[in-house]
């Protein structure tokens, strides 16, 4: 497990950007953490980070949002899909050409790939965050190892 801590949402997009860098298609992130506590301002960065120009918020009602940067941006929240087994075509996403964000990700566990990296953000005042990153896969470990020691 590795451990991030910010102080602004500025200082969360530029950690969730500087990640972008080293994603590749078909990767999974899943965001896990209270309401409020900074999963959409994450993966704002991430957006960013993957040459995303639109505006990204979260897709509370209509579950995945799709977004073209330089490869393709799945952003995901499963919140509603908590007690279903509903498979709205996750592997397709997971499979496909582009990189996939999850937010509330403990609810379709089931459907999540074998590696993937798994961050979860506590929030510790009103501004500071901690953000866990568990690296699912060698791949991801490398990853994490990679963004810690920048």
């Amino acid at each position: 497990m590795y451990h991030i801590k910010t102080d602004s949402e500025e200082q969360t997009q530029t950690v969730a950007e500087r990640l972008a860098q080293y994603l590749n298609p078909k990767d999974v992130i899943t965001l896990d953490g209270d309401l409020g506590a900074g999963k959409t301002t994450f993966t704002k960065g991430l957006a960013k980070g993957l040459g995303v120009k639109r505006t990204v918020n979260s897709p509370t009602y209509t579950i995945i949002k799709e977004y073209k940067g330089t490869v393709p941006f799945y952003h995901m929240d499963v919140y509603r899909l908590e007690d279903s087994d509903e498979d709205i075509g996750f592997d397709e996403y997971f499979n496909g050409d582009g990189i996939s964000v999850v937010e509330w990700s403990s609810f379709i566990q089931e459907f999540l790939p074998e590696e993937r990296l798994e961050v979860t953000i506590h929030k510790t005042s009103e501004s500071e965050r901690e953000f866990v990153l568990n690296p699912i896969g060698k791949r991801f470990e490398k990853i994490c190892e990679e963004l810690i020691n920048e």
